[in-house]
């Protein structure tokens, strides 16, 4: 475990923390000394040298090795794309839905997710939404819907307006048995905890930089297990998906045999630049580490939401980093927030604070005291006892 020396040190490179309590990274991560120098260097280059587009594509494929690292994958199973919708209509376009027609997912998935399958029925996709059960889905619930006419199993690993976690483990099994694909989307979550997605036995992989990666909007990743790659011909394409870009010929199409196949147009440069530093300084903190200390935190503020007698809409066992609770009023809860100069975010009826490895129990104990100064705009759970001081 990190101790509150190492914490506060790891704080200390995130500038925001000077002013503010940040508590915001489902929405985009806090921005580090590392993270800025990269972008730093990137001007530089082109102060420089003009347009240095050999260096660039080096460090573009140096990202690509980096994140392959992080969720244990090849580099030539790792696309760099513009965002996790285009990474997932690149998928979308390669399907057929001849023989297996049905799209499965929970109704906890975000919206892209569910917006890029639903395009699809005009190709002849059924999509099918997985009913929850409160702040859950059981993975169950999977297993009543999912079939031989399955084609994939599109799956959230953490809930953006709840914070529920997802069996991934029991559902791909399900998805696996009637021969469905699984895509993970672990943008809620990748950056704060190990990831391995072949002892995952996934399919594909989405993630982007903007959140607990620590990197700037406007790049993302995706992995296509190696096995799958040859049978999929994205027509969601450009010339950096072809297996030679710098042919310059637009009378041949002939598709990369990696995972670049999935990507398009020219590399988003700058947010390359700013990526690496992100991956870099997690893994030096170490990815064990992040998650031990994120755990400690939303724990610590789910035990206060019950003290405060406050309804949390995160199951109570929860290892974060995301822990929602139950407002009649979330958007000026907020607001309210802001006042005491903490960051925030709200979806629907849910306040939303998640964790990093930058923030600290005083984080939580500082919210606690703004939730119970505001405790009239909670919804008050009659189950917990109200005893916190």
């Amino acid at each position: 475990m990190l101790t509150d020396r190492q914490i506060q040190a790891i704080r200390a490179r995130f500038r925001i923390f000077e002013r503010k309590i940040y508590l915001n990274s489902c929405s985009q991560g806090a921005l580090s000394d590392a993270v800025q120098a990269g972008m730093e260097d990137y001007i530089a280059s082109w102060h420089e040298q003009g347009s240095p587009w050999e260096l660039w594509v080096e460090c573009y494929e140096e990202a690509r090795t980096a994140f392959a690292q992080f969720i244990n994958a090849s580099p030539d199973e790792v696309a760099i794309v513009t965002s996790v919708s285009a990474g997932i209509n690149g998928v979308a376009s390669a399907l057929n839905f001849h023989e297996r027609k049905k799209i499965v997912m929970g109704e906890f998935e975000f919206p892209t997710m569910g917006h890029v399958w639903l395009g699809q029925r005009v190709r002849g996709a059924e999509v099918q939404f997985v009913e929850a059960e409160g702040n859950s889905i059981p993975a169950a619930n999977y297993e009543k819907m999912v079939d031989r006419n399955t084609c994939l199993v599109p799956l959230t690993h953490v809930c953006f307006k709840n914070g529920f976690r997802s069996d991934v483990a029991a559902i791909t099994q399900i998805a696996h048995r009637s021969g469905a694909l699984v895509m993970l989307d672990d943008y809620q979550d990748c950056g704060t905890r190990p990831v391995d997605v072949k002892a995952m036995d996934l399919d594909f992989f989405v993630t982007g930089t903007l959140k607990y990666l620590l990197g700037p909007p406007g790049l993302a990743f995706m992995y296509v297990r190696k096995e799958l790659i040859s049978s999929l011909a994205p027509t969601v394409t450009g010339w950096f998906g072809q297996a030679d870009p710098f042919a310059y010929d637009p009378k041949l199409f002939a598709l990369s045999p990696t995972s670049r196949r999935f990507e398009s147009g020219s590399p988003s440069v700058p947010n390359v630049y700013a990526a690496i530093p992100g991956f870099q300084l997690l893994q030096e903190i170490g990815m064990e580490n992040v998650a031990g200390h994120v755990k400690k935190l939303a724990q610590s503020l789910l035990r206060c939401a019950r003290d405060l007698g406050a309804r949390a809409k995160t199951p109570a066992d929860s290892a974060g980093p995301l822990v929602v609770l139950q407002c009649k009023d979330s958007a000026l809860l907020v607001q309210k927030l802001a006042q005491s100069n903490i960051v925030a975010s709200n979806r629907h009826d849910g306040l939303r604070i998640s964790f990093h490895v930058y923030n600290t129990l005083d984080d939580v104990k500082t919210v606690a005291e703004v939730l119970k100064k505001n405790i009239d705009l909670m919804v008050l759970d009659p189950a917990s006892v109200g005893s916190y001081d």
